[in-house]
């Protein structure tokens, strides 16, 4: 399988390389220290189709396909990942999910909004008792005539409360199966919905310019039409997303390992000590060298493992392998830059100091590593995972 990149995607490469060095590094860190949604960003993201990437032109969207969005997430995430995790949930969690399971209805009014960047949704799965144990949901959705009243508390969702955000797809109980199990469906609530009140934003350790938010819903009322998908497959569609979504997260993470790199190379030659460059010593040589051979191993695990999604091949094992290998890489890596700018590598003026900050939600957010090697364990057949 070949894993480089096309002329064309090559070229999105270089695109959203620009961008990100040219008009996100010089501002984001103002972003960060005020804990500011950065607007003017995510209207150029949209103006350069980025948030279309991979649907199709009917729907306002760029045609490509996931190995596409990956690529302008791994771009942009070597240079920031809070700009990065606001395209990543928009499309992943905000936009595919109406566009694998939604009404042609649905489709025609929400996705073009969301495919220009004039909108992003969000997704609420995770509640403030469960987060990995989705099944312990305990929102709860009950038919009411042509309505849903839906009733629960949701927590840290992505691009749930920007100005721009136009509803959240939740997964709320709506009965009980033959098996005595939770009948989970997904269901549509438009932002500004009476009784669907977004919390304060959180104070985060890292991804300060990303948005997110706790979400209470009390007695909500959206129409029946509103339901995602079939009625009681909304925990199997989002585990679905998921899959999709570790592929994403992967490329980011990825992203995030490389830019350790980019500037502990720049660093190592400027800063000098005992009258040369720190980049000299086989020591710090070393470090670096690891730190590329964890960025370009994170690129290929997920390389492959959105090529094959693109193909219409199983991908869950390599989604799983490769969520896990770049995501600790990340962590990894950041550490590494960390020590090899010394006292200013815990200056978050310096990008080395976001990228600390940054990294570890990665072992967490989407299924954390532990999820992970269950997952993968789950996939080579051994008993009991």
């Amino acid at each position: 399988m070949d894993l480089r990149l096309s002329d064309e995607l090559e070229d999105l490469r270089v695109t959203v390389e620009a961008f990100a060095r040219g008009e996100v590094a010089p501002v984001i860190g103002e972003h960060y220290a005020r804990g500011e949604f950065p607007y003017d960003l995510v209207a150029s993201m949209g103006r350069m189709g980025l948030f279309g990437l991979p649907f199709p032109e009917e729907y306002g969207g760029m045609g490509g396909d996931y190995v596409a969005l990956c690529v302008a997430i791994e771009e942009l995430a070597r240079v920031d990942s809070s700009v990065a995790i606001t395209l990543e949930a928009a499309v992943s969690l905000g936009a595919m999910p109406i566009f694998r399971f939604g009404t042609e209805q649905q489709k025609r009014e929400w996705l073009p909004r969301l495919t220009s960047g004039e909108m992003v949704a969000a997704f609420g799965l995770t509640e403030p008792g469960g987060g990995t144990d989705a099944g312990a949901t305990k929102t709860t959705a009950v038919l009411d005539g042509d309505e849903w009243v839906i009733n629960g508390t949701k927590a840290f969702i992505t691009n749930s409360g920007t100005a721009i955000t136009g509803f959240v797809t939740v997964t709320a109980v709506t009965g009980t199966q033959e098996d005595g199990r939770k009948e989970i469906s997904a269901i549509l609530v438009p932002s500004g919905t009476p009784g669907l009140t977004v919390a304060p934003s959180y104070r985060k350790v890292g991804w300060d310019a990303s948005d997110t938010h706790e979400l209470s819903l009390v007695d909500v009322r959206v129409p029946a039409a509103n339901l995602v998908g079939e009625r009681g497959r909304g925990y199997a569609q989002f585990l679905q997303i998921l899959d999709e979504g570790r592929i994403a997260i992967a490329a980011l993470a990825t992203g995030l390992a490389q830019g350790c790199v980019d500037e502990s190379v720049r660093y190592a030659a400027q800063r000098e000590a005992f009258g040369r460059p720190i980049g000299a010593n086989q020591a710090v040589q070393f470090l670096v060298a690891d730190m590329e051979v964890r960025a370009h191993t994170s690129r290929l695990a997920w390389r492959d493992a959105a090529s094959r999604m693109s193909a219409g091949l199983p991908f869950k094992r390599e989604a799983a392998i490769a969520k896990l290998h770049a995501s600790e890489a990340a962590m990894d890596n950041a550490r590494w830059a960390t020590q090899v700018h010394g006292g200013y590598g815990f200056m978050i003026e310096f990008p080395v100091g976001r990228f600390y900050r940054d990294a570890k939600i990665l072992e967490i957010g989407e299924g954390t590593s532990e999820v992970q090697r269950m997952l993968i364990a789950r996939e080579l057949g051994m008993t009991g995972a």
